[in-house]
Order: structure tokens, then sequence, then C-alpha cells
């Protein structure tokens, strides 16, 4: 029974510090102005968040610890950013990539 209230009392504790947290940037977003180094910088957020999560993936394929040099993911991965580079397309970037993906697969696979 204790521990049910302790625990109870975390997730309190968490959802309220998390609430408090949100509401501390919407309260003050209004009221501080932003510098515009630190504005142009956070542009920069998403995209950095995105290659950290991708990166691993790529690298690591199926989470192993070591580097693989027949891994299909990573010459498709650099054909992706290539296109992605020279034309700016979301579309044609994923098209191009999961196509090098499976034909890379498909020569592992065949080898």
């Amino acid at each position: 029974m204790n521990s049910d209230l302790a625990l109870w009392g975390v997730f309190l504790a968490v959802g309220v510090g998390t609430f408090a947290l949100r509401l501390c940037f919407i309260e003050i977003h209004g009221r501080w102005r932003i510098p515009s180094l630190l504005s142009r910088s956070l542009r920069y957020v998403p995209a950095s968040v995105l290659a950290a999560l991708v990166l691993p993936a790529v690298v690591y394929p199926a989470g192993h610890g070591e580097f693989v040099l027949n891994n299909p993911q990573m010459p498709a991965a650099i054909i992706a950013a290539g296109v992605a580079w020279f034309t700016r397309s979301t579309l044609l970037t994923l098209g191009v990539g999961m196509a090098a993906l499976w034909a890379f697969k498909y020569l592992v696979a065949s080898v």
C-alpha cells in the first residue's frame, strides 16, 4: 500500500513539473524578446534531432554495437543525402533513398 502511494506521488510530481516547465515558456514567450542569434540557431534543432535519431540506425543496423561493412543502409543514406542536398525535395529524397536501399539489400542478399 505504501509503495502505491509513493508511486502516485512520483506521478503527480512529474506531472506538475512538466506542466510548470511548459507553462513558464508559454508565459515568458510574450514578455521576453529572444535574441536574433538564438532565434536563428533554434531553426536547426529539428534537423539535428532527426539526424541524432536516424544516424545510429543507419550506422549500427539492428542494434549491433559494431560497424558492419556490408551494411546496405549506409550507401543508400549517402545517395539520399546527395539527392536531398542537390534537389531540396523531400519526396524525391525518400523515393530515391528507398529505391537505393532496396537495390543494395538485393545486391547484398544475392552475393
